[in-house]
């Protein structure tokens, strides 16, 4: 028989690693100026797209040396542009250490078979030995681990006299943490595994020296038309300036300008990272306290502020064969939706078991107060019935 549930729940119950949570305060109005029906390549529609670039830029604090594009297909349509467009002049190097890093050395490896390429991957919840890349080679990276929670600490393993780019794929970690914008030429991320917003877009910043490879490497596969960013052998600036490959979802840029200009009031970067930081610290100061579970990021540094991923180390439960603790796991995660107190918290499905929670900015501190004594009780309840089952 289960015992009383906690009597306070989250406000919001949605943990969701992606797309996250909308901004405290949003409903539906916030859409109401929607250019819908307007062509994207209108002066109304270009002109949306123009502001969604500008405060891109002034909110996460890009360097006039960056340029910042809108592109398809989301973080994954980022990177792939990048990729299949700068890469071959070098040797290259790709870092893994979760799932979205591994299908970047997928596509290194197995789709684009470029010769001197060197795949690092590291289990779930380590870093890779940084010290040992070769920056005369191009690397390829997360900043941030999406789905094991662990990310790097800072860029100073980057050198600045790199003579290979940089790519980085920090679709969890802009609006959240300080990127070093001089130390990576290519970044990338989506806007709604970070900030709320409505799917499908990526958000693509390539430097200068990210730039100057456009203009002087052609790549000897065929790109797609997706794929392009020069003519004629030269950047196409009209892409940086709101002129999209293909056509976008004014509904969702009128979504980003949304949550864009609610973190310029939440105090622009410094703010959000403040809110994750807060968000973080609240999870972990409950995780310190509770027994039976831990952080999958083994060394504290490399902690995520964002996707918090938790593992299960109470030992009679670990004991277990592990599609009996991926099946509690996902029981525990299960009893709360049903009780309408978080959504989609748990691990990611090439994960080991266990739990994600999002403590990203759109998320309020008081609602992973309130949902850290449901984790327990929902656990206790869980814990309780194998006991009786054995």
């Amino acid at each position: 028989m289960m015992t009383n549930p906690p009597a306070v729940r989250p406000a919001n119950p949605n943990f969701s690693s992606g797309p996250c949570t909308k901004r405290p305060g949003w409903s539906f109005d916030a859409l109401s100026g929607a250019a819908l029906g307007r062509s994207h390549r209108s002066p109304l529609g270009k002109a949306k797209l123009r502001e969604a670039i500008d405060l891109t830029r002034e909110v996460l604090e890009v360097p006039a040396t960056h340029r910042i594009a809108i592109v398809p297909g989301s973080d994954t349509g980022a990177v792939e542009m990048a990729m299949w467009s700068l890469l071959g002049p070098r040797g290259v190097e790709v870092l893994a250490w979760e799932s979205f890093g591994a299908i970047w050395v997928t596509d290194a490896v197995a789709q684009l078979r470029l010769p001197n390429t060197r795949a690092t991957v590291a289990e779930f919840g380590h870093l890779p030995d940084l010290s040992a890349v070769d920056f005369e080679n191009d690397v390829v990276f997360t900043w941030n681990g999406t789905t094991a929670g662990v990310r790097v600490p800072d860029a100073d393993w980057i050198p600045a006299d790199r003579g290979g780019l940089t790519i980085c794929d920090a679709t969890s970690a802009a609006f959240a943490m300080e990127l070093d914008y001089a130390k990576l030429d290519v970044v990338t991320f989506s806007w709604q595994k970070i900030m709320g917003g409505e799917a499908a877009h990526g958000v693509l910043i390539l430097g200068p020296r990210a730039v100057e490879r456009l203009e002087s490497h052609t790549p000897s596969w065929p790109l797609p038309k997706l794929f392009r960013m020069t003519k004629d052998g030269k950047l196409d600036e009209g892409l940086f300036e709101g002129d999209v490959i293909n056509t976008v979802s004014m509904l969702c840029v009128e979504d980003y300008l949304d949550t864009l200009k609610w973190g310029r009031s939440a105090g622009g970067l410094k703010g959000l990272i403040a809110r994750a930081n807060r968000n973080a610290a609240a999870l972990t100061a409950y995780v310190e306290r509770t027994p039976w579970l831990d952080f999958l990021a083994e060394v504290p540094e490399t902690r995520t502020n964002t996707g918090v991923c938790l593992k299960i180390v109470d030992p009679a439960i670990t004991a277990l064969p592990a599609s009996v603790q991926a099946a509690f796991a996902k029981d525990l995660v299960d009893l709360l939706e049903t009780k309408g107190v978080g959504y989609d918290f748990g691990a990611y499905r090439d994960a080991p078991p266990g739990l994600r929670i999002w403590c990203g900015a759109t998320v309020e501190t008081s609602d992973i107060e309130a949902l850290t004594p449901w984790l327990d009780w929902a656990y206790a309840e869980l814990r309780a019935g194998l006991a009786k089952a054995a």
